[in-house]
């Protein structure tokens, strides 16, 4: 780790410093340390005994309590390994932990005599869980379907035609295709692990109704998905093939959508940033599908030892401006990952509609 940048996290508006540690707690993970950083000046101060505001610490007839509603696949890593987590916690900030049982959704409840002992132990918590829910595979996705019936017909055209004209190029074969159905464009990967925080995601998804319509004017975008590009800088070494989006009219109220919309899911700590803008994408061919028909949709966190790129060099040649089709594109949505409706797409569990 570059000491002088640190890598850092946002919880609750507040920066904490991530210094990676190896213990025996977890096997084969890593537990992670944190060393508070300060509220940003946007945020609240600290009050004078210590305590922080970012959650609702209550007064009891023996002193204070604070519930944490926290996802139960979290619970073991608050407990540790034979509970020594949870001890070291309970032991270093002077409170008690209650943690449900394993399985069961509910809080986590710390109580302490001393209101600062109890921010303390609130903070850590929050900052381990964050720490260990990066380590989560990403479980909804909020996106642009491309999945319209004529852009669905052009992509079945192009599957044909390249596998009659270049299947005895390296690698190429019918199982890397993406599926016609979940043909979409990814803004960004979530990490939602019970209801709660998928209703909570949606619900940030509604706020974003202004900036949608101030983008759009509440109509809804002609987009033209013409051209293919790949992913990495070698095209007979290939791992993502991706048809272009854009919108009709040459104007960038697509990517202004997609870039706005990964600003506030950020802001809210339920998305974490990866590139200052949107790659707006459509993808095509993938790898990943090669051994996981439900893959990855955003073509990260996999081991790239695995994957058997192939050869585009032909297809890139004979494509390259391939026309997929026009669509109007009248909402965004959040799916989800494992999921499909009837139809075919992953299932949508929040709708934001543009007009």
């Amino acid at each position: 780790m570059d000491v002088l940048r640190p890598a850092l996290i946002n919880i609750n508006g507040r920066i904490y410093r991530r210094n990676t540690i190896k213990e025996d707690q977890y096997e084969p993970e890593e537990e992670e340390d944190f060393s508070y950083m300060g509220p940003p000046a946007s945020s609240p101060l600290e009050e004078e005994d210590g305590s922080c505001d970012s959650r609702p610490i209550e007064p009891t007839e023996k002193g204070f309590r604070c519930a944490i509603d926290v996802p139960s696949v979290l619970y073991k890593y608050i407990i540790g390994k034979k509970g020594e987590t949870r001890r070291r916690l309970e032991s270093d900030t002077k409170t008690s932990i209650n943690i449900p049982k394993p399985g069961v959704e509910g809080q986590i409840v710390i109580t302490g005599s001393q209101k600062a002992a109890v921010s303390s132990a609130v903070t850590r918590i929050e900052v381990l869980l964050e720490s260990f829910r990066r380590k989560q595979p990403f479980t909804h996705f909020l996106s642009f379907a491309l999945n319209h019936p004529q852009v669905q017909e052009g992509f079945l055209r192009f599957k044909d035609q390249v596998l009659e004209q270049c299947s005895q190029d390296q690698g190429i074969d019918e199982s890397i295709f993406q599926n016609p159905a979940k043909l979409h464009v990814t803004v960004g990967t979530l990490v939602l692990l019970n209801d709660l925080e998928v209703t909570r995601a949606c619900e940030q998804l509604q706020r974003c109704q202004d900036i949608i319509n101030t983008i759009t004017e509440q109509r809804p975008l002609l987009l033209d998905v013409t051209g293919i590009e790949y992913m990495n800088d070698d095209p007979a070494l290939v791992d993502v093939l991706y048809a272009k989006v854009q919108v009709k009219d040459g104007s960038d109220k697509l990517q202004a959508i997609a870039d706005r919309l990964l600003d506030h899911f950020v802001s809210t700590g339920l998305m974490v940033r990866e590139w200052d803008r949107v790659k707006l994408h459509g993808t095509v061919m993938n790898t990943l599908f090669r051994k996981d028909a439900s893959a990855d949709v955003a073509g990260r966190r996999t081991n790239m030892k695995e994957r058997e790129p192939f050869d585009a060099r032909n297809i890139l040649k004979s494509f390259g401006s391939y026309h997929f089709g026009e669509l109007e594109l009248k909402a965004v949505q959040i799916s989800q990952r494992y999921s499909t409706d009837c139809n075919g797409f992953y299932t949508s569990v929040g709708l934001l509609n543009f007009s």
